[in-house]
């Protein structure tokens, strides 16, 4: 199967996130670690994370509105194309996003206000997408 042809499942996510900026030497907030959804990455330039936009403090560098998709995996290490495929038909579209992979699977997420743009995009390339319970 070429990356072109790759059909997957995805999952629309109901919270909206923030991506935050800390210091790089920054202690993990409490308010990081909560919510259904978080990711930590601590590099030597920064400490960002991704939580759900209710939880950040005001104050804290963040970009909010983001929407995510969760790739229903789980997905072998070896497997090639997986993220390709979804983000070729965002990238035709000119729509940006930020990734974050996790042991299993990943999750793309869009701008809120590409979200709609983003949905059809990903269906035309033949994509599944399962809106959650309240979507």
């Amino acid at each position: 199967m070429t990356v072109a042809s790759r059909r997957l499942e995805l999952t629309l996510l109901q919270e909206r996130f923030a991506v935050c900026r800390l210091a790089p030497d920054a202690a993990i907030p409490s308010w990081a670690t909560g919510g259904s959804f978080c990711s930590i990455t601590r590099t030597a330039e920064e400490l960002s994370i991704l939580v759900e936009e209710s939880r950040v403090p005001d104050g804290v560098t963040s970009q909010p509105n983001w929407r995510g998709f969760q790739a229903r995996g789980p997905f072998a290490f070896s497997e090639v194309g997986v993220l390709a495929s979804l983000t070729g038909p965002l990238a035709a579209k000119e729509i940006s996003l930020f990734v974050i992979s996790t042991f299993d699977t990943d999750y793309l997420l869009v701008s809120g206000k590409k979200l709609a743009a983003a949905i059809a995009a990903l269906e035309h390339a033949g994509h599944a997408i399962h809106r959650s319970h309240s979507q």
